[in-house]
């Protein structure tokens, strides 16, 4: 409940972010329309030479702010919604992997020097001080040797898939919203195509100027996907990389610790 809460706040630190940079940029594009209302009245030659200095000095947001306005409020919200949701469940799991990682080294030294010094119950105080999947697994094999090192070993090895369970949660939907962003991107596209030729049928000729602004609008929906998949494709993989990074880290001190608990009870 926790981590859903925490997304959820996530989502909507990035919505107000979102809905913030628009009240802006709208407020931004509603004085020049004010300023050209008063450009009216000069040559064409200067009104050309504005726009010119104005696009030539707007900012890479600025201009991806001002096409997603003109890719319209239908599918660019869902694929923006996409992208809110699948960065809170990415940094989610970020934060909870880094959490998760452990110094195993360290861990292993300070659990067999508890098992020699102060026996069983000491080692498992150990594990309990630690943070991570590591130390919880060594808690479930330490708190099981008492019924045999093999018993302590299936609890090892399964604990250990309990908790890669839990590190790869909600991974899974970082990759829907990969492969649903383009989709929804190209369902935009679509429809606007549709629309552009609708507006050729009802013209009934091949007028350049009703099509181009339908079709401009279409293509900006596909691109808009494909940036969201991208984005989101990177911290999907940086994930699954910090997930088998601390996997392969768990499976190496699971086989450390059968051997010290195999010495510890060969004594």
């Amino acid at each position: 409940m926790k981590r859903l809460f925490s997304i959820l706040a996530i989502s909507g630190l990035f919505l107000f972010g979102t809905i913030q940079a628009q009240e802006s940029d709208s407020i931004q594009t509603s004085e020049p329309a004010a300023v050209e209302t008063v450009a009216e009245e000069t040559p064409q030659v200067d009104a050309l030479a504005d726009d010119a200095v104005e696009s030539s000095e707007r900012s890479f947001t600025q201009e991806l702010k001002l096409r997603f306005i003109e890719g319209g409020p239908g599918f660019m919200g869902i694929v923006l919604l996409c992208l809110i949701l699948g960065l809170a469940i990415a940094i989610e799991r970020i934060i909870y992997l880094n959490l998760s990682t452990t110094n195993s080294k360290k861990l292993i030294k300070d659990v067999e020097d508890a098992l020699k010094s102060g026996g069983v119950n000491a080692a498992k105080e150990v594990c309990r001080n630690t943070t991570g999947p590591v130390a919880s697994i060594f808690y479930q094999g330490l708190d099981r040797i008492d019924h045999g090192v093999e018993s302590a070993e299936k609890a090892v090895v399964a604990y250990g898939g309990v908790q890669m369970g839990q590190l790869e949660k909600n991974v899974s939907w970082i990759s829907l919203f990969i492969a649903l962003a383009p989709m929804l991107g190209f369902m935009g596209t679509v429809i606007g195509m549709i629309q552009a030729f609708d507006k050729i049928q009802a013209a009934g000729n091949m007028d350049a100027s009703l099509v181009a602004g339908g079709i401009k609008v279409a293509l900006l929906t596909t691109v808009f996907g494909l940036i969201v998949a991208i984005i989101l494709q990177v911290f999907y993989n940086y994930i699954i990389a910090k997930i088998d990074s601390i996997v392969n880290d768990m499976e190496d001190a699971s086989i450390s610790l059968v051997d010290i608990l195999v010495d510890y009870k060969n004594k």
